[in-house]
């Protein structure tokens, strides 16, 4: 299989203030995607897609191919659907799957990488894999809808007494992976197509970076995700 990485990675970030090179242990943020995809042993290319001439340097300083897409698809409003469609068809190549790896989501292997591609291997009608980390404690039949009168509406109307070992499980999208067919991508114009399975991962290093307060716990968690994991 020919599978295309992108990694998009704008200049412009209101919550974290150049928040994709920002250091996470002793490199850029975005350069944990690079490194991600480009040791793993399934990944044909990898590319980052940005507006930013200051990114573009630091991934070519890193070995890494790069894009620089038009500032009306770099907007704070701006779908990374049609970035990866700019970019896929500026590459004018074949691929079998694309891969979305966004830098805000680091704490991630290109062993994980390389697992996912091979469920694509063993499942050839599934159109997309997508990480997932199980939802323990806040798992939705802890969570309420409020009334008009400030009342409490559960979600889960039976499971608010249950005990959580008696909850049927629950997943939420971590970030770190978004894999999909190269046709459904184009048909579908999504990474979440209908015809998806789960790659679920530890919970323990789910970090989504968008606030100062994200980075940080980032910071704190890093050094004990190093050492827990073989960073190829």
């Amino acid at each position: 299989m020919r599978v295309l990485a992108v990694i998009p990675a704008r200049g412009g970030s209101k919550g974290v203030p150049k928040k994709n090179i920002k250091l996470l242990g002793d490199k850029p943020l975005i350069i944990h995607a690079v490194d991600c995809a480009k040791n793993a042993k399934k990944i044909t290319k990898v590319i980052v897609s940005t507006d930013s001439e200051e990114i573009a340097l630091i991934a070519l300083n890193y070995n890494c191919e790069y894009s620089i897409r038009p500032k009306e698809l770099a907007e704070d409003t701006s779908n990374v659907v049609t970035a990866i469609e700019y970019v896929y068809n500026e590459l004018n190549e074949n691929f079998d799957v694309i891969v979305l790896l966004q830098p805000t989501s680091p704490f991630r292997t290109s062993n994980d990488l390389d697992e996912i591609i091979t469920l694509f291997e063993r499942n050839k009608k599934t159109d997309a894999v997508i990480s997932v980390i199980p939802m323990d404690d806040m798992h939705p039949a802890r969570m309420y809808n409020l009334s008009e009168e400030n009342q409490l509406v559960p979600l889960i109307e039976d499971g608010e007494t249950k005990r959580r070992q008696d909850l049927k499980p629950v997943y939420y999208r971590n970030g770190c992976f978004y894999a999909v067919r190269t046709k459904a991508f184009f048909e579908e114009k999504s990474f979440m197509v209908k015809n998806k399975m789960a790659y679920i991962m530890n919970p323990e290093w789910m970090v989504n970076i968008d606030t100062p307060r994200d980075f940080k716990i980032a910071e704190l968690l890093f050094e004990d995700w190093k050492n827990e994991n073989i960073i190829n």
